[in-house]
């Protein structure tokens, strides 16, 4: 059993989605992600193993190793992947309570940005971290987001824009979110956006990259508990 997990963690650290899938070279021909997740539960390892100890535990190294500019993009795009692949069989057990999630994360890029690639792979590296994600999309509206942390009162924030004619559509983002909930925790991210930006307008993390926003959001949860 715990070779399968091994495999479903390599599979994800290297992209490899399913056995049709030619990337990686190395492993082509093989099972990929889609078909051991499968092969995992029907064997009886239990979803939450595989979360953990499959996906969660791959797609840290392959944050750290973005994070260490080891690998790039595309390769992070194929391991979201695989992920995502991983992933269908065990959405099931979220919804009936089998696998707790970590925590909810409401994810957007700000009014009138349509730029939605960093949002993406953030949203899957963090969903593949075990927390749910609320995508709401490209061009967001301040009033979107609060209302749908009205809605899912315990959520993160996470808000995003890459460009500099749009980062300034963030602090409205802020403004809202604190009228609903000053206690919530926003993050911040994308291209023209620094640290010192961010504490200005008042969000209280910046996220270089994904692993760095997955950091942060587990130390938040493990200081709750």
């Amino acid at each position: 059993m715990d070779n399968l997990l091994t495999q479903i963690a390599e599979c994800i650290e290297f992209g490899k989605i399913n056995q049709a899938s030619p990337y990686p070279p190395q492993m082509k021909g093989q099972e990929g992600a889609d078909e051991l997740t499968k092969k995992a539960l029907e064997a009886g390892i239990s979803p939450t193993d595989i979360l953990n100890d499959g996906l969660v535990s791959a797609m840290a190294i392959v944050g750290q190793k973005f994070s260490e500019n080891k690998i790039f993009v595309p390769q992070m795009l194929l391991s979201a992947k695989a992920m995502f692949a991983a992933m269908i069989h065990l959405q099931p057990y979220f919804s009936t309570g089998a696998i707790t999630k970590r925590g909810t994360v409401i994810m957007g890029t700000v009014m009138g940005d349509l730029h939605d690639i960093g949002k993406n792979l953030c949203a899957m590296m963090i969903e593949g971290s075990g927390y749910e994600i609320i995508d709401l999309g490209v061009d967001v509206k301040p009033e979107r987001f609060a209302e749908t942390l009205k809605q899912h009162p315990d959520a993160f924030i996470g808000v995003s824009a890459l460009l500099t004619t749009t980062m300034v559509n963030i602090e409205p983002v802020i403004n809202a979110v604190r009228n609903v909930d000053p206690n919530c925790k926003i993050l911040v991210g994308g291209a023209p956006l620094n640290a010192e930006f961010a504490k200005k307008i008042g969000a209280d993390f910046y996220g270089k990259d994904p692993q760095t926003g997955i950091d942060y959001l587990n130390s938040q949860i493990a200081s709750k508990n």
